[in-house]
């Protein structure tokens, strides 16, 4: 039963780090190397993270720069960023690239808000799947090893309480980064 417990717990840990790291790379019109951090760039044929051809530094509030590791790189990080759905302008001087990051809308935040919701609420529906198969695993056990009640119970609570606490994780990133977008 710890085994299946332990394997909830990571597959929720899982889920809360993919929420984290889809929701840091909403654009809330400040700058943020999350942003183009996993911005695929079409580099020598094959398809790379940005964060892996050059340094990305925030310049100041609404400023980022990127620093290809190789000036070659420059066009095809400059095409990609904007084919990208940031709606973001490269300004290239052939050295760095520069991205000014646009103050939103008062409707592009509530847009934003809203898929973060929305990406939230596919988080939380992960975390109860995965109460669900492993209550399922533990009902299983429990026939197939004669598992008493109070075992069955304590383990299924164990389980709501991780479930509990990954959804509390999941909510405090969407506060957080609501909070951020609906900032002026």
């Amino acid at each position: 039963m710890d085994r299946l417990i332990a394997k909830a717990k990571a597959d929720m840990d899982k889920t809360v780090e993919v929420i984290r790291k889809d929701i840091a790379a909403y654009r809330t019109g400040r700058a943020s190397p999350a942003l183009v951090d996993n911005l695929e760039i079409e580099y020598y044929g094959t398809k790379v993270p940005l964060n892996q051809i050059g340094s990305i530094q925030v310049v100041d509030l609404r400023l980022l720069q990127i620093t290809p590791w190789d000036k070659n790189a420059l066009s095809a990080i400059e095409k990609a960023i904007m084919t990208s759905e940031l709606g973001l302008m490269p300004t290239n001087d052939g050295n760095v690239i520069r991205l000014e990051i646009p103050s939103l809308t008062e409707e592009r935040r509530e847009e934003l808000s809203r898929q973060v919701k929305k990406r939230l609420e596919d988080g939380r529906v992960a975390v109860r799947n995965t109460r669900r198969a492993t209550n399922d695993a533990i009902d299983k056990m429990e026939k197939a090893e004669g598992l008493s009640e109070d075992e069955v119970r304590v383990g299924k609570e164990e389980v709501q309480d991780l479930t509990n606490e990954h959804v509390k994780m999941i909510d405090e990133i969407g506060e957080e980064k609501i909070k951020e977008i609906l900032e002026l």
